[in-house]
């Protein structure tokens, strides 16, 4: 019984894991402007490289998805 109930739990943790990495994903989409970006980008830089490494990686994913989606969207009306 135990094991199950760790398995159990695991997946549950994960589970909320991934549902707060979406959130903060979603939240981090709402900057999109030049000034909207500056200001995330002024309010991580008082934080360690450590502490921010998760939004860094979710900021980069998303920048890289709009470049290309920019791109194909360019080369289509092209």
């Amino acid at each position: 019984m135990k094991f199950l109930r760790n398995a159990r739990k695991a997946v549950a943790d994960r589970l909320a894991e991934r549902r707060a990495h979406r959130r903060l994903s979603d939240e981090l989409a709402a900057f999109r402007t030049a000034a909207e970006r500056s200001e995330l980008d002024l309010m991580l830089g008082r934080h360690s490289a450590a502490e921010t490494a998760e939004i860094d990686a979710i900021l980069s994913r998303q920048d890289a998805t709009r470049r290309y989606s920019e791109s194909l969207h360019t080369a289509y009306r092209g």
